[in-house]
């Protein structure tokens, strides 16, 4: 097993961290590493930069405009992005639905779809969850019924992420009521964001930001040319969604950034006269979490060795890098808000004249990164993927 970059890869890793540091824009950066949300012009903007240099879906095979990097180079790619504070264009277009259409969408789909997303043309989000239907997504009841050359779809999604910035929505709905299992009966739908019918509602959370949304689709026309793969048969393209999904929640570049910012915190903030970091139970969680986050990193370069060895996706055993990366992420922010104590109020009135530093969003983050733990599949869920698939009971 090899655990370390080649001379190659670490020249691939310093030409990524160059290029970042001379034409990532300096206000999305701003944004980003003092926890203020992108608006969609940001994303749109960014997006173009990549697509300029060939870097907007490094993953994606080479004769759709993909890198031809192999699966190092992409992860080296990713963790440097985390490190500069560069966002990673949200991956609703770019990695999950691209992924469905490189695997199941047909020629047709493949060529109206594929170079729009790879330039960025149309923001995707994705319509999974629903009122009762979150881990267990078999549960969804969003319906889609045959109408001549469309379907007529009713229902609801909800935590659609960024779902005010879409254009277009890969969705899940049930187009057989009557299947015997839960799973059977779905399809997987690509849905014009603009079309008669949809309503987007904002989902404000508790840190005062909009980010989620309710999606209501109320006899929404849907021509049958933008159904994915077969009738009824969605479950299948979910699953292989889904281990899309997961692969990518480690976020290792970002929390090391992260971990980097708390311990400058801890060196500065002063408890009793001394720094923080000099106070041995707060020195010793955080140790702790950055003993954790050395321990997934390798974890994470264990897949890659795996991966570029067999060439195969990795198995059900990747869920533990969901786990443990979104535990580091809360454990993160939680001792950002000690660190920094009343500094970390919820919310700042900049129109009154006050100052509005970073440290005046960190309880809104740590208020945000409670989801980390559920979405992409609950870490409960996780952990019962692990038992039933990995260990066998």
């Amino acid at each position: 097993m090899d655990l370390s970059y080649s001379a190659e890869e670490q020249a691939f890793r310093d030409e990524v961290r160059a290029w970042l540091a001379a034409n990532l824009p300096a206000d999305i950066r701003d944004k980003v590493v003092n926890y203020q949300h992108l608006a969609k012009a940001d994303y749109l903007r960014w997006h173009k930069i990549l697509a300029g240099k060939g870097w907007s879906v490094p993953h994606w095979p080479v004769e759709w405009g993909g890198t031809g990097w192999n699966i190092t180079q992409r992860y080296i790619y990713d963790e440097e992005f985390g490190l500069a504070g560069a966002p990673g264009l949200p991956p609703f277009g770019p990695a999950m639905c691209a992924s469905v259409l490189h695997r199941f969408g047909s020629p047709e789909q493949k060529a109206r779809f594929l170079p729009r997303i790879r330039e960025g043309d149309d923001f995707w989000v994705q319509g999974y969850s629903e009122p009762g239907a979150g881990s267990d997504l078999a549960a969804l009841k969003c319906r889609a019924d045959r109408q001549g050359d469309h379907y007529l779809v009713n229902g609801q999604k909800i935590w659609t992420t960024l779902g005010h910035y879409g254009d277009w929505i890969f969705c899940l709905v049930r187009t057989d009521a009557a299947a015997e299992k839960r799973q059977e009966g779905i399809s997987f739908l690509l849905i014009d964001m603009a079309t008669k019918g949809i309503t987007v509602r904002p989902l404000i959370l508790m840190d005062g930001g909009h980010e989620v949304n309710e999606v209501f689709f109320d006899d929404v026309k849907v021509p049958l040319e933008n159904l994915v793969f077969e009738e009824n048969k969605g479950w299948t393209v979910a699953k292989y969604l889904l281990g899309h999904e997961r692969m990518g929640s480690g976020q290792v570049g970002a929390s090391k950034r992260e971990l980097a910012k708390l311990r400058e915190l801890a060196a500065r903030e002063q408890k009793n006269g001394k720094p923080l970091l000099d106070d041995p139970r707060f020195r010793d969680r955080l140790t702790r979490v950055e003993v954790e986050l050395a321990a997934l990193e390798l974890t994470s370069m264990r897949f890659l060795d795996k991966m570029r060895r067999s060439g195969q996706p990795p198995g059900a055993d990747v869920s533990m890098l969901k786990i443990r990366g979104t535990e580091i992420q809360q454990a993160i922010t939680e001792l950002m808000m000690q660190a920094v104590g009343p500094m970390a109020q919820p919310f700042v009135a900049v129109d009154s004249g006050a100052i509005d530093h970073f440290t005046s969003r960190l309880a809104p983050r740590y208020f945000n990164f409670r989801k980390a733990s559920i979405y992409a599949g609950s870490n409960e869920i996780q952990r019962n993927i692990i038992a039933k698939m990995t260990l066998g009971l």
